[in-house]
């Protein structure tokens, strides 16, 4: 089994300020840094909420948050001013307001209607990973990777109280329906029940076997539901902290829960890229619903309880109906974390290669930021991406340990180059476009005849990883670099 020692990830960070006049644009123009053209892509999926009126959404993503029609899928908005990705959101009771949690360590809560920035809540050491505010909408919690849940007043920004316990980021915060508990769930494997107004702490509920990465109390706050790094979901008394029931099925970690509006459904997504709807009455399995190609990362039920919307690792929203269990709609155009990019020759298309994640290939016009076609077929992050010199194939090399060439007007496949060892980090062609030359972990360059994909030769020398590689104008010499710190010129 390969060790990976490191992980590269490049990503469009965009500076974004708001614009007044910010509905009366493209999205892809929304807030751009002076001299940019266009945006490409929406940022990758993290929590999806819909606000108390089910008219919208928001959607917490790497560039920003994403307000959407939840009828229409028309972008209504975009809040940007984080430094970090944003990893949640949660909208107040009256909808009026939008909390965002941080890897940049802070909170912020925005106007929903303006999009107008209330406050930056500060005092996380480290990335905040759930925000939640109280059914009253006068308190707002957020847990974070610094194992501190920390409480906000609403109206002054102000701190009211630190919860402090878990010996591990908190990942999850949920109030109960009268404003009284606080739970928690964290990577330590526990959950911690709270009284708001002390501060005291109530219960520790343990049983899972990994990580709390979801809390949700039932719609009456006498059940508390948990999703575990364990594939379960469990239910608990809230008033004694006795576990009822556990619910297995899962394959994979159980990454989000939420109970139906009614209390009498149940539903869980989990990293098996399925989502099970399940009786919480009774722990009876109701159905399995399939259709991401990735794993499942967020649930929201709208208001009226008769369809919820999921966010996962396929950077795409689903919206699914409730008794029939069918797929209603698809939002499109979230990425994941983009490891490479590269211009066309001639300058119209801009290539992006994705990370694990998503392990595609998206192609963009340039000059418009409109996006042109997915090339699929990679099983891993796409590392490096080249255009040849006259601009029709595209090579892309992956952690998948290959090459793969495309057809760059038809994002056709036209063949895969095996012989690798290694994750393959960088890639280029001959002046000519007649031979291509890739780096590889395995320490390794290759030559590939571009027409045939057959190896012309390996050279061997570096003693560490290969990361570049670059011809020369006329095409008689290669270099490499190496992170064993050197540099060397083949003939």
């Amino acid at each position: 089994m390969k060790s990976k020692l490191f992980s590269i990830m490049i990503t469009f960070c965009l500076t974004l300020t708001f614009t007044t006049n910010i509905l009366a644009q493209d999205s892809s123009k929304w807030g751009l840094p002076e001299g940019a053209k266009a945006r490409f892509g929406k940022g990758d999926i993290r929590e999806i909420k819909y606000s108390p009126d089910g008219t919208k959404f928001a959607v917490a993503s790497s560039i920003g948050v994403w307000i959407y029609d939840a009828q229409t899928t028309e972008e209504l908005n975009l809040f940007t001013g984080h430094t970090g990705l944003v990893s949640s959101v949660s909208f107040s009771p009256d909808g009026s307001m939008l909390a965002s949690g941080s890897n940049d360590n802070t909170v912020r809560l925005w106007k929903v209607d303006t999009g107008m920035l209330l406050y930056t809540l500060t005092g996380h050491r480290h990335g905040v990973l759930s925000v939640s505010f109280s059914p009253d909408g006068s308190m707002l919690a957020s847990g974070g990777n610094d194992d501190i849940i920390r409480l906000w007043s609403v109206s002054t920004g102000d701190l009211i109280h630190t919860f402090q316990g878990h010996t591990n980021a908190v990942v999850s915060v949920s109030f109960s329906p009268d404003s009284i508990i606080l739970a928690s769930g964290s990577w330590d494997n526990t959950i911690r029940l709270w009284q708001v107004n002390t501060g005291d702490l109530i219960h520790i509920l343990r049983g899972h076997t990994n990580s709390v990465l979801s809390v949700s109390f039932s719609p009456d706050g006498s059940i508390l539901a948990s999703g575990s790094h364990d594939g379960t979901t469990r239910l608990w008394k809230v008033v004694t902290g006795d576990l009822i029931r556990t619910f297995k099925g899962h394959t994979d970690r159980v990454r989000c829960i939420s109970f139906s509006p009614d209390g009498n459904t149940l539903v869980s997504g989990s990293w098996d890229s399925t989502i099970r709807l399940w009786n919480a009455n009774t722990g009876t399995h109701i159905r399995t619903l399939e259709g991401h190609t990735n794993s499942v990362c967020s649930i929201s039920f709208s208001p009226d309880g008769s369809t919820f919307a999921i966010g996962g690792n396929d950077n795409n929203i689903h919206l699914w109906h409730v008794d029939t269990g069918t797929q209603i709609r698809t939002f499109e155009g979230h990425t994941d974390h983009v490891r490479c990019v590269s211009f066309s020759p001639d300058g119209n298309t801009l290539a992006s290669g994705g990370g694990s994640w998503d392990s595609t290939i998206r192609l963009w016009n340039a000059n418009t930021g409109k996006h042109l076609r997915t090339l699929k077929g990679h099983t891993n992050s796409i590392w490096c991406i080249s255009f040849s010199p006259d601009g029709s194939t595209l090579a892309s090399g992956s952690a998948d340990d290959t090459i793969r060439l495309w057809h760059v007007n038809t994002g056709n496949h036209l063949r895969t180059l095996w012989g690798h060892g290694d994750d393959v980090f960088c890639v280029s062609f001959s002046p000519d476009g007649s031979t291509l030359v890739s780096g590889s972990n395995d320490n390794t360059l290759r030559l590939w005849n571009v027409d045939t994909g057959e190896l012309i030769r390996t050279l061997s020398g570096h003693t560490s990883w290969v990361n570049s590689v670059s011809f020369s104008p006329d095409g008689s010499t290669i270099g490499s670099g190496s992170l064993d710190g050197t540099v060397i010129l083949w003939d």
